[in-house]
Parts: C-alpha cells; structure tokens; sequence
C-alpha cells in the first residue's frame, strides 16, 4: 500500500509544480509583450518629440527674424529682446512639463504586478478554510 500512496503523491506534487510553472511561464510572457509594446511606445514618442521640437524650432526663429526685419527701422532690440525672452519662458515650461513627464512613471509591469497579485489571493483563498 505504500507503494501505491507514494505515486498519488508524487503525481500530486508534479501536478502542482505543473501549474506553478505554467502560470510562472504566463507571466513571464506577458513581461515579456510589455517591454515590447512599451520600447515601441518610447521610440515612437522619441522620435515624434525630436520631430516636433525641429519644426517648431524652424517655425519659431523664422518667426523672430521675421518680426526683427518687420521691425527693423523703428524696434529692432525691442523685437529681438521680446523673441528671446518668448524662447526662454518657452524652454522652462517644456523643461517643466518633461520633469512633471518624468515624475509620474511610465505604469510599467502594471498589467504582470496585478496579475501577479490576483495569483497570491487566489493561492491564499485556497489555503484558508
């Protein structure tokens, strides 16, 4: 008889880690399509930032020597004071609003940390009575 006991056991026990290594191996591959999608989401924020920083550059220095040559007989150091202080006023709330950017996380692992936390309650559910 102890010989039949030993098998369920064991069966048991395989059974069990089975489980555990399956659900692990789930997890681990939803880490895994999350760093994927959030790489693909950083590049392309990268890329669309330095794109729309280069333009807006473009735009705003045009502007300013635009309005300096309109300018040019009566307000020139006027019009060339007031564009500086414009990029400058500028520059600080885009610095501001990437530190604030920075600040907050991006909600990596958001999706693996609940279900990660959904297992341990379902575990502890089983072990309580």
């Amino acid at each position: 008889m102890a010989d039949q006991s030993t098998p369920s056991w064991t069966g048991g026990l395989r059974s069990r880690l089975d489980t555990l290594l399956g659900a692990a191996q789930t997890r681990l591959e939803l880490i895994t399509v999350e760093l994927q999608e959030e790489k693909l989401r950083l590049a392309r924020l990268l890329f669309m930032t330095v794109l729309t920083a280069l333009f807006l550059g473009f735009a705003a220095v045009f502007a300013a020597v635009w309005i300096t040559v309109g300018l040019w007989d009566s307000h020139r150091l006027l019009a060339l004071g007031l564009s500086t202080a414009l990029f400058v006023v500028l520059g600080i709330a885009c610095a501001t609003a990437a530190a604030r950017t920075m600040a907050a996380g991006s909600g990596l692992f958001a999706a693996s940390l609940a279900e990660l936390h959904r297992d341990r309650q379902a575990l502890r559910a089983r072990d309580e009575p």
